[in-house]
């Protein structure tokens, strides 16, 4: 079983990349009775602490930020132009209903002129707002507001599909594991912000809380749908544990303690080498004279679509290792591990 409403009620909550206090206040809601002490810094990260007795600090972080489309300006008939908010693919965005902050709702379409869909680029997309004017368009949307996909949550057997998925499962993994864990050690669950944008929020935090340990959770993506290119991650196969991605090789140390964590608790993982894209995990490794850093990651399917689809499988197994790994006495080693 999993907590279907938790996971539900963060995955629909607004939340792009700058502007994540909507989905703050959900996870706040949760975290807050599960905690010692619960603030928000200056960038925006939400910040559990749970005070352990070790003198230990784990900080486990998971980016509440989504992709988004910006509104860059609005013609005479009302149709909003936009740009991306992080890793937006304008073919896949294209006949997409979306939303706003201020619950206005739209549909995507691009310029039908001059190609087909699929050749379309970013400055050919824009937003109808059932808008007929520019003075109709802007008593609803101004310049700068955010729209995200208007995803619906879909239940299919063990694996659920919905936009959003990139990085909230983590997210209500780690309010799950929280709820059950138990630890010597103190813990930071770091809910991040802007990381779609440039990981710009896990160093920050990083920095001021300066943890013997980071273990981000994230999703990845899968080598099991028809003619995609070859990765050995796989949904259903377990949590997997990250060799490397565009922004961190994790050193082995790290990676060890979580694959011992999960051999004593016969925890289902997997190994994932990411070809592109990165984690919170590579901005924390490089904060301040560098943090011992690694990374869970759920498989995902379809990333950065709105019908992004998870294994529950893959995220009861990600919150196992969770509490395995903060459970452990003795934390990985970074005056040894190049020794």
């Amino acid at each position: 079983m999993y907590d279907k409403e938790m996971l539900k009620e963060i995955l629909e909550a607004y939340g792009p990349s700058g502007r994540e206090q909507e989905v703050s206040r959900v996870i706040r809601r949760y975290v807050q009775p599960l905690s010692d002490e619960v603030y928000t810094d200056a960038l925006g990260n939400l910040i559990a602490v749970k005070k352990g007795s070790s003198g230990k600090k784990i900080m486990l972080s998971a980016h509440m930020d989504q992709i988004g489309l910006v509104v860059v300006d609005i013609d005479e008939k009302g149709f909003l132009r936009v740009s991306n908010v992080g890793g937006v693919n304008p073919v896949i965005a294209v006949a997409r209903p979306v939303r706003f902050e201020n619950g206005t709702r739209g549909v995507t379409y691009f310029e039908t002129k001059k190609h087909s869909v699929k050749d379309t680029v970013m400055q050919e997309l824009f937003i109808d707002i059932g808008a007929e004017s520019r003075q109709e368009a802007e008593a609803k949307v101004q310049i700068g507001d955010v729209a995200v996909y208007a995803a619906e949550f879909t239940e299919m057997g063990n694996r659920i599909s919905c936009g959003a998925l990139d990085d909230r499962i983590a997210c209500a993994a780690v309010i799950e594991a929280l709820r059950t864990m138990k630890s010597e050690h103190s813990i930071y669950a770091v809910f991040t912000v802007q990381e779609e944008v440039g990981l710009r929020g896990a160093g920050a935090a990083a920095y001021s809380i300066a943890p013997d340990l980071n273990i981000s959770l994230d999703v990845t993506g899968t080598g099991d749908m028809p003619e995609c290119s070859p990765m050995s991650v796989a949904l259903g196969a377990g949590a997997a544990i990250k060799v490397m991605d565009s922004s961190v090789i994790v050193p082995p140390v790290v990676r060890d303690f979580l694959e011992e964590a999960a051999e004593e608790q016969g925890i289902a993982v997997q190994r994932e080498v990411l070809r592109g894209g990165g984690t919170d995990t590579g901005a924390v490794q490089r904060t301040a004279g560098g943090i011992l850093s690694g990374c869970i990651s759920i498989p995902c399917r379809y990333i950065h679509s709105p019908v992004e689809t998870a294994d529950l499988r893959d995220y009861r197994a990600a919150v196992q290792l969770l509490c395995a790994a903060v459970a452990k006495a003795e934390l990985p080693d970074r005056h040894t591990q190049f020794q």
